[in-house]
């Protein structure tokens, strides 16, 4: 009947992440990935970033009792069917969100999955986490985490490991599983001479290929940030990790393919594709 209100409520996904004034990554892919898979999505911001299609020019931490009480606020009413991380900034910030998701059952102690996206530089370079939350991303947020997932650069960073060719994925995965996390997907969309993007997904004894093509555009802005939202989406549906993996695989491929240009700069990566195609 027209009018009927459907009182069914979707499922809920929380991102804990910065804001982008520009709109193309951070907590602004993150919502956008949620509305386009029927998701609710909520937010917990952690900072406050100055930035277009150049570059970032300004970071401004939100104080990391506020970001506990954002998480406490929307896990304690509406509940968390799943939740990701984007940028933390600091190991302050890292601790409380962290005390907050263990008061709520969010992550591998709990029944709500747990995404951590380290992300720790902007595309342009600007670091975006403090020297002191790298050891706080490795020994405290992954071990707690059912899914890490560093591309190349932030590999790099955390471990050392130079990953040049699709055979050194395997070692890049094994090196951060050893932190405690219970999947891992290395994400190699920097991967230098490959024709293919192949992503590798790992748990500690089995290991997934998920290859992909690869768009010849500069226009890539968020995508790490929709690929682990994709997948955070997938996960508060009740999907197990391969699927949700290779959904968020299928589903950030496309916004690729259907990224646009934005501004003087690196535009963003596309999800109109899910709402209605080339609506623009």
């Amino acid at each position: 009947m027209l009018g009927m209100h459907d009182e069914t409520a979707p499922p809920t996904a929380l991102t804990i992440a910065g804001s982008d004034s520009g709109g193309s990554a951070g907590m602004h892919a993150d919502l956008r990935t949620f509305f386009a898979c029927g998701v609710h999505g909520m937010t917990a911001v952690t900072a406050v970033t100055v930035q277009n299609t150049v570059g970032v020019t300004g970071l401004v931490e939100i104080p990391p009792e506020t970001v506990a009480a954002q998480i406490d606020a929307v896990a304690s009413d509406i509940g968390v069917g799943a939740a990701k991380t984007g940028v933390l900034a600091s190991a302050a910030t890292i601790d409380a969100v962290l005390d907050a998701c263990d008061r709520h059952g969010i992550g591998r102690s709990g029944r709500t999955p747990f995404v951590v996206d380290p992300v720790a530089a902007s595309r342009s370079g600007e670091p975006l986490l403090r020297t002191d939350a790298l050891d706080a991303l490795r020994h405290r947020a992954f071990p707690r985490a059912t899914l890490v997932t560093p591309n190349l650069d932030e590999v790099r960073l955390l471990t050392g490991i130079d990953a040049r060719t699709r055979e050194d994925l395997l070692d890049a995965a094994k090196a951060i599983h050893a932190f405690g996390p219970e999947w891992v997907l290395i994400k190699s969309g920097h991967l230098p001479d490959d024709p293919e993007c192949v992503d590798l997904l790992f748990n500690g004894t089995e290991s997934i290929e998920l290859p992909g093509p690869r768009y010849a555009t500069e226009h890539t802005h968020g995508a790490g940030d929709v690929f682990a939202s994709a997948i955070t989406a997938a996960l508060a549906k009740g999907a197990s990790m391969p699927d949700a993996v290779r959904g968020g695989k299928r589903f950030v491929t496309r916004s690729v393919a259907d990224a646009y240009p934005l501004g003087a700069g690196v535009g963003p990566v596309s999800t109109f594709w899910r709402v209605s195609p080339r609506s623009y």
